[in-house]
């Protein structure tokens, strides 16, 4: 679901939609073993929102998160030069504090800056908000390879 807008600017209504685009991911999501339904959504730098949701796997370790999702599909419709300014993530008990894994922290990381928001449910169904450098204080990116590559 995308929300053609010429700007990312984050007042209020934005993060509300943000949030409920999300919440509407979750529903689709394909959690048998989990059952643990989460969606994503991401606003991009020219105001498009891209959702994505979890997808799980019997193997357990290859299910697809819900931040990961929506990445992957926001590089496929808008190109590998997307930017996110924002990210909010929901499941379908909004009572259960829910953050990015480490691994979704670091695929954000990618294609965010330190400052990018991140929404999500905190404890006791309270709406949470860091930025990516809360979550994230020393993302691993290109300029480690470049600092490693020039030893």
């Amino acid at each position: 679901m995308s929300l053609e807008n010429k700007s990312a600017t984050l007042d209020e209504s934005r993060i509300r939609s943000l949030r409920e685009q999300a919440a509407h991911a979750a529903k689709n999501a394909y959690a048998p073993y989990s059952l643990f339904h989460v969606g994503a959504a991401l606003l991009l730098d020219n105001g498009h929102i891209i959702t994505g949701c979890n997808v799980e796997n019997a193997s357990y370790r290859l299910t697809t998160c819900a931040e990961q999702a929506a990445v992957a599909r926001a590089v496929v419709e808008r190109g590998a030069h997307i930017r996110i300014v924002a990210v909010a993530i929901a499941n379908e008990d909004a009572t259960i504090a829910c953050q990015p894994c480490g691994a979704c922290r670091q695929t954000i990381a990618e294609f965010a800056d330190p400052t990018c928001r991140i929404f999500f449910p905190a404890e006791h169904g309270k709406p949470g908000e860091c930025t990516l450098a809360d979550l994230l204080p020393a993302s691993f990116n290109a300029q480690s390879l470049q600092q490693s590559a020039s030893k």
